[in-house]
């Protein structure tokens, strides 16, 4: 049932096809358009922009995530999105909350009324904590320091809303980019080649998804510690519990999506065990622009350039696979020196910077 905010502005429940294989309404169509614009009012790019056919699946929950979505109508025009997406590995009690709107209407009282809904229903539900993802592009606000002593985001519309509203800054992450050219290309083989000299008793397998029965429960069991060995600030992440069954429904996720992934591994030699691992992907349906999503070492064998060596291994097999793909965005907390050193040397540089931001529900 449709909500009414403010003035003309009305907030309306999302309803998604009921059949897994429908294709989008227009409203989905709209709601598609109004969340890529959103976006790129804020960080002036579009490498994030999905079609409503690739949005569909992951607006759907799953075992691991129960989502809620609506769309924010002003008169006749759609101008804003929001979503609640609650996390099952924490029994229900933390969820992250996104709130996108048009820039045309900022201002207007409308993101203080979705917010006041969304934390309402969030609270009905059981969720005790609140997080949001924001990036804060470059500007001349004052400063907002990370608590964790590394990184710094500007005090601008969004952290004044979020600040506003209860919410505490936790994380800054930084939004990384390579750009290819030849001589990035040559930069890549030159850290690749060290890294295998360093790399001694390691192997690189990779695989397209979905993931091969081979290496099923050696990527559960990286996927898993990738939910508690990364920093995490003080947001409180869930721990996840990644199984068969779970790769196969992160697996199907992608291809409904439309998106080829590459997944680089280092395995131990000795042992046969997958011990670190890297992704990348693209939205085949017409994305140019590379995402390179997870990284992880395993503690245990951490110390032998893994983490370049499956960087490098990934990037290269890439280039070869998609040469239109002009560039690779990635997204790491500032505190995670190790994986910044890796990043740097391989020639990525920041563009931008994220929030990672926290409110608890008493």
């Amino acid at each position: 049932m449709a909500i009414s905010l403010i003035d003309s502005v009305t907030l309306h429940p999302l309803e998604l096809p009921a059949r897994a294989d429908a294709a989008p309404d227009e409203i989905l169509r709209r709601y598609a358009d109004v969340r890529n614009r959103s976006i790129s009012d804020v960080t002036g790019r579009h490498e994030d922009d999905v079609t409503a056919e690739s949005l569909l699946p992951m607006l759907r929950s799953n075992p691991e995530v129960a989502r809620r979505q609506w769309y924010i109508t002003d008169s006749d025009d759609m101008v804003g999105v929001a979503t609640l997406n609650i996390l099952t590995d924490a029994q229900g009690r933390t969820a992250i909350a996104i709130i996108s709107l048009c820039k045309a209407v900022w201002r207007r009282g409308i993101g203080s009324a979705v917010a006041a809904h969304i934390e309402r229903t969030a609270r009905d539900v059981g969720v005790r904590r609140l997080l949001a993802w924001v990036e804060h592009p470059a500007s001349t606000a004052d400063r907002v320091p990370s608590p964790t002593g590394f990184g710094e985001i500007p005090r601008d519309h969004h952290a004044r809303f979020l600040l506003r509203h209860g919410f505490t800054l936790e994380q800054v992450e930084r939004v990384s980019e390579l750009r290819w050219s030849e001589d990035s290309v040559q930069r890549v083989r030159r850290a690749h080649a060290d890294a295998r000299r360093r790399a001694e008793g390691y192997r690189v397998v990779q695989w397209m998804l979905p993931t091969p029965a081979e290496h099923v429960a050696g990527y559960a069991w990286m996927k898993e510690h990738m939910s508690t060995d990364v920093p995490d600030a003080a947001l409180g992440m869930p721990a996840e519990k990644w199984d068969a069954d779970r790769i196969a429904r992160h697996d199907d996720r992608y291809r409904a999506r439309g998106q080829t992934v590459l997944v680089t591994a280092a395995e131990h030699t000795a042992t046969g065990e997958l011990c670190a691992y890297n992704e990348l992907a693209i939205d085949t349906t017409g994305g140019v622009i590379t995402h390179q999503e997870d990284t992880l070492v395993l503690s245990a064998h951490r110390g032998h350039r893994l983490g370049m060596l499956v960087k490098t291994a990934g990037l290269l097999t890439w280039r070869e696979e998609h040469p239109h793909s002009p560039a690779v965005i990635t997204y790491n907390a500032e505190e995670n020196r190790p994986m910044l050193d890796i990043n740097e040397a391989i020639g990525f540089a920041p563009i931008s910077y994220v929030g990672a931001w926290k409110k608890d529900l008493t």
